[in-house]
């Protein structure tokens, strides 16, 4: 009886943007795929924010991993976290198990940096994941909440104060997605309050708004904020954070809630191979994007500094996805015997949305803003997503939302035993400290924020 020969094993470790792609472009390959992530679910992160705005529900932006990949027979997945990886060994430890590798992808992307103050996150989170989301979502309709109640008891109606640091993409995303909701969503949903009344503050570092964008783009993004109502502050840089208040040179501005957007530092497994990284914690790869000294190991996505023509490729969803396509394509080519390739990103445009109707892009030498850009970024997002379910809930939310300026999953989600009488919603380890949560109550808290 003849023995199967034994197959070649990828090991990928990471489920987002480059990890999946990479996996379905080796579907077709006479290999073994396994695919490791801490998470059950791919994440569609460029619709993010608008979870935690409560224009989305969790359910609409993410597809379990399963599902995804259910056709192809030779990608198995593990849930589960790696906790070391040793090249020498050609080995991925996941708690007391060995996965061992041929050819390793690693694809785990990047997290907050708050720039050697790991302090500031308690209050002031940032956005990367559906935990993320929920967490912002709760603070700011627990703000609007507190308000109303102190408003209605009290007589004390002071107007709220949203903070959100850094001007990039997704700061720009949820300062429009804020002021849209406090002066069209829930404007009369209050008795006490006028929520018209917050102040959305978007404070930048730099000279202007969404820095890596054209500077004709960036002025027009700062256009249309102002012209929502947010307060555009560049040249602003915060020097602490504390529970109700952000503080900027010697100015320091209350707040109600404060989110960070300022930076990225990439995933702790870069250290694990041992590479050389850059400034912001990402592996320095070969220009086929293997690890220096390992063409065995490749680095994709939001953790790999991959330098093309005019600079680094950037952390974006196209530049991960291509990245993904692309090493799978070099581990068929070293098993076809054939030699690999240079990566080279085809950079098809930038967009960023700043609120309804509101959005400024660039495809290729045009350059656009206002209503069609838009329409624009809401027709590629769409065609995005996976799975025809979520495209057509996401357009039929979309459309609700444009002419009704309703958000529909407007839900606080907390612990039963948890009182809302606070001072403010950024205590977030007076309320509900995610850090402290069981399993079991993370999946309640999941359920009802899928309901």
């Amino acid at each position: 009886m003849r023995h199967q020969e034994k197959r070649v094993r990828v090991v990928i470790i990471g489920a987002g943007f480059a990890g999946i792609n990479a996996a379905r472009e080796l579907a077709s390959a006479s290999v073994q795929v396994t695919l490791i992530d801490k998470k059950n679910h791919h994440l569609f992160q460029p619709l993010l924010y608008q979870v935690a705005l409560a224009g989305l529900s969790p359910a609409q932006i993410a597809v379990p991993i399963r599902g995804i990949l259910r056709s192809t027979r030779n990608v198995e997945v593990l849930l589960e976290e790696v906790t070391d990886i040793q090249l020498s060994n050609r080995v991925v430890v996941i708690g007391e198990r060995q996965i061992s590798y041929d050819f390793l992808i690693v694809a785990a992307g990047a997290r907050h940096s708050y720039f050697g103050n790991p302090q500031w996150e308690q209050n002031a989170p940032g956005l990367k994941t559906l935990e993320d989301a929920l967490e912002i979502r709760r603070r700011i309709l627990l703000a609007f909440e507190i308000a109303e109640l102190e408003a209605l008891t009290t007589g004390n109606r002071a107007p709220l104060n949203f903070v959100v640091i850094g001007a990039g993409p997704t700061g720009v995303e949820l300062a429009g997605a804020i002021s849209d909701m406090a002066k069209r969503s829930i404007v009369h949903d209050f008795r006490g309050i006028k929520t018209d009344q917050a102040r959305v503050i978007l404070l930048e570092g730099g000279p202007r708004v969404l820095p890596n964008y054209p500077e004709d783009l960036s002025a027009s993004a700062e256009k249309q904020l102002r012209e929502m109502g947010v307060e555009v502050h560049v040249n602003s840089l915060v020097s602490g954070i504390e529970s109700d208040a952000v503080v900027v040179g010697n100015e320091k501005i209350h707040s109600a809630v404060v989110l960070w957007c300022a930076g990225v530092a990439a995933s702790p497994l870069a250290k694990m191979l041992g590479a050389q990284v850059d400034r912001a914690g990402r592996v320095l790869v070969n220009p086929d994007l293997s690890v220096p000294g390992h063409e065995d190991v490749f680095v994709v996505g939001d953790l790999a500094a991959a330098k093309i023509e005019g600079g680094m490729v950037p952390a974006v969803a196209p530049a991960a996805i291509q990245m993904g396509q692309f090493v799978a394509r070099q581990i068929k080519h070293s098993l076809e015997g054939k030699p690999r390739e240079k990566f080279n990103y085809k950079n098809r445009g930038n967009m960023a949305t700043i609120g309804v109707s509101r959005a400024v892009a660039e495809m290729g030498s045009l350059r656009f803003s206002g209503h069609f850009a838009w329409m624009a970024w809401a027709f590629i997002h769409l065609v995005a997503l996976i799975g025809f379910q979520n495209r057509f809930m996401v357009l039929m939310e979309w459309i609700w939302s444009y002419f009704s300026f309703n958000r529909s999953a407007r839900l606080i989600t907390v612990r039963p035993d948890s009182s809302v009488g606070l001072e403010n919603p950024a205590k977030a380890t007076d309320f509900v400290d995610p850090r402290r949560r069981t399993e079991s109550e993370k999946e309640r808290e999941a359920e009802l924020a899928n309901s």
